[in-house]
Protein backbone atom coordinates (compact mmCIF):
# COMPACT_ATOMS: atom_id res chain seq x y z
CA UNK A 1 0.00 0.00 0.00
CA UNK A 2 1.67 3.18 -0.82
CA UNK A 3 2.12 6.20 1.16
CA UNK A 4 -0.75 8.28 -0.36
CA UNK A 5 -3.17 5.65 0.36
CA UNK A 6 -2.19 5.06 3.87
CA UNK A 7 -3.09 8.64 4.60
CA UNK A 8 -6.81 8.12 3.68
CA UNK A 9 -7.13 5.35 6.25
CA UNK A 10 -4.82 6.93 9.08
CA UNK A 11 -6.45 6.76 12.56
CA UNK A 12 -6.30 9.49 15.15
CA UNK A 13 -5.89 7.54 18.18
CA UNK A 14 -6.13 9.74 21.18
CA UNK A 15 -5.03 7.51 23.48
CA UNK A 16 -1.78 9.49 24.05
CA UNK A 17 -4.01 12.77 25.05
CA UNK A 18 -3.66 12.78 28.59
CA UNK A 19 -3.25 16.52 29.38
CA UNK A 20 -5.77 18.89 30.69
CA UNK A 21 -7.48 19.53 26.70
CA UNK A 22 -9.89 16.60 27.66
CA UNK A 23 -10.70 18.28 31.10
CA UNK A 24 -9.62 16.80 34.45
CA UNK A 25 -9.54 13.20 35.50
CA UNK A 26 -12.91 12.28 35.93
CA UNK A 27 -14.23 8.43 37.34
CA UNK A 28 -14.53 7.18 33.78
CA UNK A 29 -11.41 7.82 32.52
CA UNK A 30 -10.09 4.46 34.17
CA UNK A 31 -12.07 2.97 31.54
CA UNK A 32 -10.84 5.28 28.93
CA UNK A 33 -7.33 4.28 29.95
CA UNK A 34 -8.08 0.67 29.76
CA UNK A 35 -9.67 0.73 26.76
CA UNK A 36 -6.74 2.82 25.01
CA UNK A 37 -4.27 -0.08 26.23
CA UNK A 38 -6.81 -2.86 25.18
CA UNK A 39 -6.53 -0.92 21.62
CA UNK A 40 -3.03 -0.91 21.19
CA UNK A 41 -3.08 -4.55 21.82
CA UNK A 42 -5.68 -5.08 18.86
CA UNK A 43 -8.18 -6.11 21.43
CA UNK A 44 -10.69 -4.23 20.01
CA UNK A 45 -14.16 -5.56 21.63
CA UNK A 46 -13.08 -5.50 24.42
CA UNK A 47 -11.65 -1.89 24.27
CA UNK A 48 -15.37 -0.98 23.14
CA UNK A 49 -16.32 -2.87 26.61
CA UNK A 50 -14.43 -0.25 28.34
CA UNK A 51 -15.34 2.79 26.33
CA UNK A 52 -18.98 1.94 26.75
CA UNK A 53 -18.67 1.60 30.30
CA UNK A 54 -16.92 5.28 30.60
CA UNK A 55 -19.88 6.58 28.47
CA UNK A 56 -22.44 5.12 30.80
CA UNK A 57 -20.77 7.22 33.39
CA UNK A 58 -20.55 10.43 31.78
CA UNK A 59 -22.35 10.01 28.13
CA UNK A 60 -20.64 13.57 27.55
CA UNK A 61 -17.07 12.36 26.83
CA UNK A 62 -15.79 13.18 23.69
CA UNK A 63 -12.46 10.91 24.38
CA UNK A 64 -15.31 8.01 24.85
CA UNK A 65 -16.89 9.00 21.77
CA UNK A 66 -14.05 9.55 20.04
CA UNK A 67 -11.91 6.51 20.66
CA UNK A 68 -15.11 4.15 20.74
CA UNK A 69 -14.93 5.27 17.19
CA UNK A 70 -11.76 4.32 16.43
CA UNK A 71 -12.37 0.25 17.39
CA UNK A 72 -15.79 1.07 15.03
CA UNK A 73 -13.38 1.82 12.34
CA UNK A 74 -10.36 -0.49 12.83
CA UNK A 75 -13.07 -3.23 12.79
CA UNK A 76 -14.61 -2.23 9.43
CA UNK A 77 -17.68 -1.00 10.96
CA UNK A 78 -17.27 2.36 8.85
CA UNK A 79 -20.86 3.45 9.81
CA UNK A 80 -20.83 3.35 13.14
CA UNK A 81 -17.21 5.14 13.15
CA UNK A 82 -19.15 7.56 11.43
CA UNK A 83 -21.59 8.24 13.43
CA UNK A 84 -19.31 8.09 16.65
CA UNK A 85 -16.72 10.49 15.30
CA UNK A 86 -19.76 12.82 13.87
CA UNK A 87 -21.64 13.32 17.43
CA UNK A 88 -17.46 14.37 18.70
CA UNK A 89 -17.51 17.13 15.71
CA UNK A 90 -20.67 18.51 15.87
CA UNK A 91 -20.98 18.52 20.16
CA UNK A 92 -17.74 21.15 19.91
CA UNK A 93 -18.36 22.03 22.95
CA UNK A 94 -15.24 21.88 25.42
CA UNK A 95 -12.64 20.88 22.34
CA UNK A 96 -9.64 22.83 21.45
CA UNK A 97 -10.23 23.04 17.53
CA UNK A 98 -7.31 20.85 17.08
CA UNK A 99 -9.41 18.32 18.74
CA UNK A 100 -12.81 18.97 16.59
CA UNK A 101 -10.47 19.27 13.61
CA UNK A 102 -9.42 15.15 14.30
CA UNK A 103 -12.98 14.57 14.64
CA UNK A 104 -14.20 16.22 11.65
CA UNK A 105 -10.66 14.16 10.05
CA UNK A 106 -11.87 10.61 11.02
CA UNK A 107 -15.24 11.06 10.15
CA UNK A 108 -14.00 12.07 6.33
CA UNK A 109 -12.28 8.98 6.61
CA UNK A 110 -15.36 6.72 7.82
CA UNK A 111 -17.21 8.63 4.95
CA UNK A 112 -14.66 7.89 2.32
CA UNK A 113 -14.53 4.09 3.42
CA UNK A 114 -18.43 4.46 2.30
CA UNK A 115 -17.88 6.36 -0.74
CA UNK A 116 -19.47 8.98 0.75
CA UNK A 117 -17.12 11.00 -1.65
CA UNK A 118 -19.01 14.01 -1.52
CA UNK A 119 -19.70 14.39 2.27
CA UNK A 120 -16.00 13.24 3.03
CA UNK A 121 -14.64 16.20 0.99
CA UNK A 122 -16.96 18.41 3.38
CA UNK A 123 -15.40 16.71 6.42
CA UNK A 124 -11.97 17.32 5.30
CA UNK A 125 -12.73 20.80 4.73
CA UNK A 126 -14.06 21.30 8.11
CA UNK A 127 -11.16 19.92 9.81
CA UNK A 128 -8.89 22.07 7.59
CA UNK A 129 -11.00 25.25 8.77
CA UNK A 130 -10.17 23.95 12.23
CA UNK A 131 -6.62 23.31 11.20
CA UNK A 132 -5.05 24.54 8.38
CA UNK A 133 -1.49 23.22 8.90
CA UNK A 134 -2.33 19.36 8.83
CA UNK A 135 -1.18 18.07 5.90
CA UNK A 136 -2.69 14.80 5.82
CA UNK A 137 -6.31 16.41 5.70
CA UNK A 138 -4.78 18.98 2.58
CA UNK A 139 -4.09 15.34 1.22
CA UNK A 140 -7.08 13.61 1.65
CA UNK A 141 -9.42 16.50 0.34
CA UNK A 142 -6.91 16.95 -2.55
CA UNK A 143 -7.61 13.06 -3.05
CA UNK A 144 -11.19 13.16 -2.44
CA UNK A 145 -11.65 15.79 -4.21
CA UNK A 146 -9.87 14.05 -7.67
CA UNK A 147 -11.46 10.99 -7.48
CA UNK A 148 -15.16 13.29 -7.29
CA UNK A 149 -14.24 14.96 -10.67
CA UNK A 150 -13.46 12.20 -11.89
CA UNK A 151 -16.38 10.24 -11.16
CA UNK A 152 -18.72 13.35 -12.03
CA UNK A 153 -16.56 12.87 -15.63
CA UNK A 154 -17.33 9.32 -16.18
CA UNK A 155 -21.14 9.88 -15.26
CA UNK A 156 -21.51 12.74 -18.00
CA UNK A 157 -19.74 10.91 -20.47
CA UNK A 158 -22.22 7.87 -20.09
CA UNK A 159 -24.98 10.39 -19.83
CA UNK A 160 -23.89 11.64 -22.87
CA UNK A 161 -23.02 8.10 -24.57
CA UNK A 162 -26.87 7.44 -23.40
CA UNK A 163 -27.92 10.34 -25.02
CA UNK A 164 -26.31 10.01 -28.20
CA UNK A 165 -27.91 6.25 -28.25
CA UNK A 166 -31.34 7.42 -27.80
CA UNK A 167 -30.83 9.57 -30.79
CA UNK A 168 -29.49 6.86 -32.59
CA UNK A 169 -32.02 4.64 -32.02
CA UNK A 170 -34.69 7.55 -32.72
CA UNK A 171 -33.22 7.94 -36.29
CA UNK A 172 -33.25 4.69 -37.16
CA UNK A 173 -36.77 4.53 -36.18
CA UNK A 174 -37.34 7.14 -38.25
CA UNK A 175 -35.67 5.64 -40.93
CA UNK A 176 -37.80 2.57 -40.45
CA UNK A 177 -40.82 4.27 -40.67
CA UNK A 178 -39.57 6.21 -43.88
CA UNK A 179 -38.79 2.94 -45.59
CA UNK A 180 -41.95 1.74 -44.51
CA UNK A 181 -44.18 4.47 -46.18
CA UNK A 182 -42.08 4.42 -48.99
CA UNK A 183 -42.44 0.81 -49.48
CA UNK A 184 -46.24 1.30 -49.24
CA UNK A 185 -46.46 4.02 -51.77
CA UNK A 186 -44.21 2.20 -54.00
CA UNK A 187 -46.43 -1.15 -53.74
CA UNK A 188 -49.71 0.76 -53.96
CA UNK A 189 -48.31 2.19 -57.42
CA UNK A 190 -47.34 -1.21 -58.56
CA UNK A 191 -50.93 -2.57 -57.71
CA UNK A 192 -52.86 0.41 -59.56
CA UNK A 193 -50.15 -0.31 -62.74
CA UNK A 194 -51.09 -3.86 -62.13
CA UNK A 195 -55.07 -3.30 -61.74
CA UNK A 196 -54.80 -1.33 -65.65
CA UNK A 197 -55.56 -3.88 -68.18
CA UNK A 198 -52.74 -4.84 -70.45
CA UNK A 199 -52.97 -4.11 -74.25
CA UNK A 200 -55.89 -1.67 -73.70
CA UNK A 201 -56.25 -0.24 -77.04
CA UNK A 202 -57.36 3.34 -77.20
CA UNK A 203 -60.53 4.13 -79.46
CA UNK A 204 -59.29 4.32 -83.13
CA UNK A 205 -59.76 7.42 -84.35
CA UNK A 206 -62.74 7.68 -87.12
CA UNK A 207 -60.97 7.20 -90.38
CA UNK A 208 -60.98 10.25 -92.33
CA UNK A 209 -62.30 10.41 -95.75
CA UNK A 210 -60.44 12.07 -98.27
CA UNK A 211 -61.58 15.41 -99.60
CA UNK A 212 -62.54 15.23 -103.47
CA UNK A 213 -59.35 16.51 -104.83
CA UNK A 214 -59.78 18.09 -108.71
CA UNK A 215 -57.23 14.53 -109.74
CA UNK A 216 -58.54 11.71 -108.86
CA UNK A 217 -56.20 9.50 -106.59
CA UNK A 218 -56.23 6.14 -108.34
CA UNK A 219 -53.39 5.12 -105.43
CA UNK A 220 -55.20 3.75 -101.81
CA UNK A 221 -53.47 5.71 -99.03
CA UNK A 222 -51.48 3.94 -96.70
CA UNK A 223 -52.47 3.44 -93.57
CA UNK A 224 -50.77 2.39 -90.08
CA UNK A 225 -52.05 -1.25 -89.43
CA UNK A 226 -54.24 -1.68 -85.88
CA UNK A 227 -51.27 -3.61 -84.57
CA UNK A 228 -48.80 -1.43 -85.13
CA UNK A 229 -50.76 1.50 -83.54
CA UNK A 230 -51.94 -0.24 -80.54
CA UNK A 231 -48.01 -1.50 -79.97
CA UNK A 232 -47.51 2.41 -80.26
CA UNK A 233 -49.84 3.38 -77.54
CA UNK A 234 -48.55 0.65 -75.72
CA UNK A 235 -44.92 1.52 -75.79
CA UNK A 236 -46.51 5.19 -74.72
CA UNK A 237 -48.36 3.92 -71.70
CA UNK A 238 -45.25 1.54 -70.89
CA UNK A 239 -42.81 4.66 -70.80
CA UNK A 240 -45.13 6.53 -69.01
CA UNK A 241 -45.37 3.94 -66.36
CA UNK A 242 -41.11 3.81 -66.26
CA UNK A 243 -40.94 7.98 -65.92
CA UNK A 244 -43.62 6.51 -62.77
CA UNK A 245 -41.67 4.44 -61.10
CA UNK A 246 -37.92 6.42 -61.56
CA UNK A 247 -39.92 9.30 -59.76
CA UNK A 248 -40.70 7.61 -57.05
CA UNK A 249 -37.10 5.56 -57.02
CA UNK A 250 -35.88 9.07 -56.04
CA UNK A 251 -38.31 10.29 -54.14
CA UNK A 252 -37.77 7.11 -51.78
CA UNK A 253 -33.40 7.49 -51.93
CA UNK A 254 -33.48 11.37 -51.46
CA UNK A 255 -35.22 10.22 -48.23
CA UNK A 256 -32.70 7.37 -47.38
CA UNK A 257 -29.82 9.40 -48.30
CA UNK A 258 -31.30 12.58 -45.82
CA UNK A 259 -31.10 10.86 -42.83
CA UNK A 260 -28.11 8.27 -43.73
CA UNK A 261 -25.59 10.15 -41.36
CA UNK A 262 -26.30 10.94 -37.72
CA UNK A 263 -23.89 13.55 -36.72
Amino acid sequence: MSKSLRYVLLLAVLATCTTSTWGQLLPERHHVRKGNRLYEEQRMEEAQREYREALQMDSLSSIAKFNLGDTHYAMGDFEAAEESFRRVAEQGKGLTPEEQAKAYYNLGNAQFQQQKLQEALESYKSSLKLNPNDLEAKFNYAYTKAMLENQQNQDQNQNQNQDQNQQQEQQQNQNQNNNEQDNKSQEQQQSEDEQQPEGEKPEEPEEEKPEPSEEPDDEPRERPEPKAESQQMLDAVQAAEDKTREKVDAERAVVVGRSGKNW
